[in-house]
């Protein structure tokens, strides 16, 4: 029973590596990201879903998935705050967009295997913050539909530009 468990996770990390996700391979890992950054970033995702009326939660972590900042605007679901982190997390381990992981889920068959790979969140709304070609951390959104996280989310990369 273990070694077939084994044997899928080794799969399914092979699948979503080949699946074009990571077409020219992941970023490298960076030096974490700093406050000042996370806020900039954080404070333009914050001012999208201001702007929309829409309740949201922001976080920022680091490369390895430790929190740097959140912001919740009031009103937003408390479910919000975790997903959000869930999301970060994920796209930080995995070194991708969480809707990556939506896309695969939304095809069914093979595309179900990513669910045993841990902290896989298959939910729009996780970016990766690439800085000089480097992984240095991860956004988080959530308290919308998955288009508005994604929305939210690309607003506050815009801020790096």
């Amino acid at each position: 029973m273990k070694m077939n468990r084994w044997f899928a996770l080794v799969f399914v990390a092979v699948m979503v590596f080949a699946s074009g996700a990571f077409a020219q391979g992941p970023p490298p890992y960076g030096a974490p990201i700093s406050l000042d950054v996370a806020k900039k970033i954080t404070g333009a995702a914050i001012a999208e879903a201001k702007k929309n009326n829409w309740g949201m939660v922001v976080v920022v972590t680091d490369g390895g998935g430790s929190l740097i900042f959140l912001e919740r605007l009031d009103g937003t679901h408390n479910a919000s705050v975790d997903v959000a982190i869930m999301k970060a997390r994920s796209s930080a381990a995995y070194r991708n967009s969480t809707k990556v992981f939506a896309d695969l889920l939304a095809q069914g068959g093979l595309g179900n295997r990513f669910l045993v790979l841990p902290g896989a969140m298959p939910v729009g709304g996780g970016l990766p913050i690439v800085i000089d070609g480097k992984l240095v951390g991860a956004i988080g959104v959530s308290g919308g539909t998955m288009a508005q996280d994604e929305q939210v989310a690309a607003a506050g990369m815009n801020a790096l530009k």
